[in-house]
């Protein structure tokens, strides 16, 4: 995956949620606010882009989600219920019809949770909510990162297809 290919999907993205009248935000941890970026650089962005964080640490989960540790207890982070957590939660928080949710390791090492490097999850979550594991296989982190927000793009995709 190339910044290209993430520009690129963004912009689709974009252009479809535009013609629908419909709006995201995004919460993301690994991707670094790459997926933000793709989406905010279409133009007329604010059409349908209204808020996104990049949510790396518990401390930002609390700050930045409102997500207090009651409200996380039983999930691990970098799974599918925790990646569709995140998503809901900004959906809610925003009032969009679409929330993006993406945790995982980007590297060169694997998380403190025992996924290794290139280890993700995407969500999104709105008139229906799906996630999706994916796995690199690579120690790459810039790489990774990309590779992420061009998966959560894709998976926001297929379902405004």
């Amino acid at each position: 995956m190339t910044m290209d290919e993430l520009f690129a999907v963004g912009a689709r993205v974009g252009e479809q949620l535009k013609a629908r009248r419909e709006t995201v935000a995004v919460a993301e941890s690994a991707a670094g606010g790459l997926i933000s970026a793709a989406l905010l650089a279409v133009p007329g962005a604010s059409a349908f882009y209204l808020g996104g964080a990049v949510v790396y640490t518990p401390r930002a989960r609390h700050r930045l989600l409102g997500l207090r540790r009651e409200d996380v207890r039983g999930y691990m982070s970098a799974t599918e219920p925790f990646a569709l957590l995140m998503a809901e939660t900004i959906r809610k928080q925003h009032s969009v019809t679409w929330g993006i949710g993406e945790t995982g390791a980007a590297g060169p090492n694997g998380n403190p949770y025992g996924h290794a490097a290139g280890h993700d999850v995407v969500a999104v979550s709105g008139p229906v909510q799906v996630a999706r594991t994916i796995a690199t296989g690579s120690s790459d982190r810039q790489a990774n990162m990309v590779a992420f927000a061009v998966a959560a793009l894709a998976l926001l995709e297929e379902q405004l297809a």
